[in-house]
């Protein structure tokens, strides 16, 4: 556990005004998980990371010269993008595939999984943010990637990325319009998931907060290789770069969310 690390923290200016995510970047367990009695093909599976996306992140913030803030854990040992009251947040199956490291877990094992991996995680996340805020006085763009299958039991998925999002629009429209202006692309709008999730990362980061972001999905088979993702970094930079530039994409303004009520400290 020692030498184990559960984030990584991609170097950039922090006084550029933008921090990108990836909750499931990396598939890393340590040493005394095994690998949660699970075969060692489940790790190249969705189930196990977000496929494509520890290069994205890595490529965009080179490209951009921004901070990235990568999980450094397998979402099979506990999932970043899940709030620590949420019952998915060490799944016992996933996409078909039992999980027998996490079935049964005790209570202290659960609890032990959020102090020794979640919450540094999210430390980090938080301290990054706030160290871009305060070298620009302003608030960040906060820019979280994900990537989604194909397919979904045997149904083709037809986007090629789609844009999740709660309530607040000011990053989110942008990037649907400039992603939609490609007409080579299928760009969904919360498909194939909603982006209003109570405590998960851009809830406890950025809506909370009033801090504009936004969640962008790649689909997995795009960024599959070396190729893909360079060809995604490329189109996706000057698209950063651009709302970056939007001085509306710096501004704390908090929006209710549809989840329902904040929690008031």
């Amino acid at each position: 556990m020692n030498d184990f690390t559960s984030f990584e923290i991609v170097s950039g200016n922090r006084d550029k005004g933008m921090v990108i995510l990836g909750d499931h970047a990396m598939r890393h367990l340590p040493e005394r998980y095994g690998r949660l009695g699970l075969p060692e093909t489940a790790f190249s599976r969705h189930i196990a990371y977000d496929i494509g996306i520890e290069g994205l992140c890595r490529q965009l913030s080179a490209r951009l010269g921004v901070p990235s803030v990568l999980g450094g854990f397998s979402r099979l040992l506990i999932d970043p993008n899940r709030g620590e009251d949420d019952p998915t947040l060490i799944m016992k199956i996933s996409d078909g595939a039992i999980i027998p490291g996490n079935h049964p877990i005790t209570e202290e094992e659960w609890n032990y999984r959020i102090e020794a991996f979640h919450r540094p995680y999210h430390r980090a996340v938080a301290e990054t943010i706030a160290s871009v805020a305060e070298a620009t006085g302003k608030a960040p763009l906060v820019l979280s990637l994900h990537s989604f299958t194909p397919a979904w039991k045997g149904v083709p998925r037809p986007w090629h990325a789609s844009v999740l999002w709660d309530s607040d629009e000011r990053a989110v429209l942008p990037l649907l319009a400039k992603l939609g202006a490609d007409t080579n692309l299928v760009v969904g709008d919360n498909e194939p998931y909603d982006g209003a999730l109570r405590n998960d990362t851009m809830y406890r980061h950025c809506m909370v907060k009033g801090i504009p972001h936004a969640l962008l999905e790649v689909r997995q088979d795009l960024i599959g290789d070396e190729a893909g993702i360079s060809e995604w970094a490329e189109r996706l930079a000057p698209i950063f770069s651009a709302m970056n530039d939007d001085p509306a994409l710096h501004e704390y303004k908090r929006y209710p969310s549809r989840t329902g009520p904040y929690d008031e400290a």
